[in-house]
């Protein structure tokens, strides 16, 4: 893509994707100057890796973007309190979602999905089950006729290449 049409790309972007993306880094960040800080890295990475992106999607690709910049600022930043990327997961919903909250937990829920659909067998129904699905466990024994403790060690393995393979794809958004 020549310069001029990436120049552009961003202008139409931010025109379009900077209040959805403020919202989203203000919400993870719950301060104003960083969530403004982070709004303006996320379309700086974006347009670094426009030529990586398939052109589709480009508000889910953005959102995604942008939650892992935050999620990378809370665990390098020298805060109080600095949640994981679990308890931002974990969250009590709000009654009434906003429709950026339901796209942010969309997009994070299907990188969840798409990352448990690269782990190989049995670790991928595992992780599927215990992650995706949030089923318990001995949910997961029962139905499949497994031990406990065999269900048990595939899902602490499969959490570990889980973690793996979200580290893997933060050095490709760089």
């Amino acid at each position: 893509m020549s310069r001029i049409n990436a120049d552009t790309q961003l202008e139409r972007w931010i025109d379009q994707y900077q209040n959805l993306i403020y919202s989203i880094c203000f919400k993870l960040t719950n301060d104003y100057f960083d969530a403004q800080d982070l709004t303006q890295e996320t379309f700086l990475s974006a347009y670094k890796s426009l030529a990586f992106f398939d052109g589709r999607n480009e508000r889910a690709w953005l959102c995604r973007i942008a939650s892992r910049k935050c999620l990378d600022y809370l665990k390098h930043s020298s805060r109080r309190q600095i949640p994981t990327e679990e308890q931002l997961l974990i969250t009590t919903p709000s009654p009434h979602p906003s429709f950026e909250q339901k796209m942010m937990e969309e997009v994070v829920r299907q990188e969840l999905y798409d990352c448990c659909q690269k782990l190989k067998e049995p670790y991928r129904q595992v992780a599927l089950d215990y992650f995706y699905h949030e089923l318990e466990a001995g949910e997961i024994a029962a139905r499949t006729g497994k031990n406990l403790k065999t269900v048990q060690t595939q899902i602490y393995r499969s959490k570990a290449m889980l973690r793996k393979l979200y580290r893997k794809e933060d050095l490709f958004d760089g």
